[in-house]
């Protein structure tokens, strides 16, 4: 028979898939396997391992197979309930998301690495704490060098020396050890039920009163420190009001805020807190600006005549709001009150 005329050797699709894969690896593609599940990975090698050569027909009608049922699919989803909840991370609720997880008999999601590299250190720190030195010192080696470091810098120094030297007696630890290490530590993260709310009762209060006119505030403080002084006193250092401007708010930070802030709502604000016994604030805020613009306000706030305690108190949560929003966006940091001794 002429060559024209070949007929391709007939293959398994095992075979079809070995010959697929090595071609592309022939060709530089990066392919990647791992993420198969180990079975077929298995099964992949040993076909490949028992196949010798195939001559240029067979090869060409496996990759015109091959190229066809590529063309002949519309769409494609990630495998199993896995790849669907990891598809759909962030547009499902996080209750359903471990109630499917929970149904299928999920614990992990791919890589258990992956997931732990996406932690951040205080995350991080209660399991290191809580594992052996050993196991510790694999997780360090898995992270980020900074991120390592960060962590080793908040465990107190003669943990942080034993899982140091630890690191140094990883090189015999099997790679299957290091991937039971990483699932085991992953399946904890699927433990920690899920909250209801973002951020803690303390900060969710602290907002709230935050946002509350300063009669309000003054009488709900009163009352937990009657129901609760301890969650009172967390509270206290949660607010953030115009009469903690001086103190939690660095001068150079000063200039910045007045040209965010509204200039009228600014006047109404400086005018009306001296009369509300704020007058250490004002001197503050004119304190740190230029003599010019100091001056400017000072002739603006004598124009302002008398102010409504009500206009006076809108225009100060105004001023705090600026100083709020510029501390989210990390264009300012708060001071941090330390505590009474």
């Amino acid at each position: 028979m002429s060559p024209a005329h070949a007929v391709p050797v007939p293959l398994s699709r095992k075979a079809k898939a070995a010959i697929v894969v090595r071609l592309l690896l022939n060709e530089g593609a990066d392919i990647p396997l791992e993420e198969l599940p180990e079975e077929l990975q298995a099964s992949l090698t040993q076909q490949m391992g028992a196949m010798r050569t195939v001559d240029r027909h067979t090869l060409a009608a496996v990759v015109d197979e091959f190229a066809h049922e590529l063309n002949s699919i519309g769409l494609s989803f990630s495998g199993g309930i896995v790849g669907a909840i990891t598809s759909l991370d962030g547009k499902i609720s996080k209750q359903t998301a471990e109630r499917l997880r929970k149904e299928a008999g999920v614990r992990e999601f791919g890589d258990p690495w992956e997931r732990l590299r996406g932690l951040d250190a205080q995350q991080l720190l209660p399991m290191i704490e809580n594992e052996s030195t050993e196991v510790a010192a694999v997780v360090l080696s898995k992270l980020k060098v900074s991120l390592a470091a960060e962590l080793l810098g908040m465990l107190p120094g003669p943990k942080a020396r034993q899982i140091t030297y630890a690191v140094s007696l990883t090189s015999t630890v099997t790679p299957d050890a290091v991937e039971r290490i990483g699932m085991s530590l992953a399946s904890q993260l699927d433990t920690v039920p899920i909250r209801a709310f973002d951020n803690g009762p303390v900060e969710r209060v602290g907002a709230i009163l935050n946002s509350s006119t300063s009669l309000t505030r003054d009488d709900m403080l009163v009352g937990l420190d009657e129901t609760d002084q301890g969650f009172a006193n967390a509270v206290r250092k949660a607010i953030f009001t115009f009469a903690n401007i001086p103190a939690r708010v660095s001068p150079r930070d000063i200039p910045g805020i007045l040209r965010r802030a509204d200039q009228a709502q600014l006047v109404l604000a400086l005018a009306g807190a001296e009369p509300a016994g704020l007058k250490n604030v004002v001197e503050f805020i004119l304190e740190n600006m230029s003599g010019r613009m100091a001056d400017q306000l000072r002739e603006e706030m004598g124009e302002a005549g008398p102010i409504k305690p009500s206009e006076a108190e809108d225009a100060m949560s105004a001023v705090v709001a600026v100083i709020r929003e510029m501390e989210a966006d990390g264009d300012l940091q708060l001071i941090v009150e330390e505590e009474e001794t």
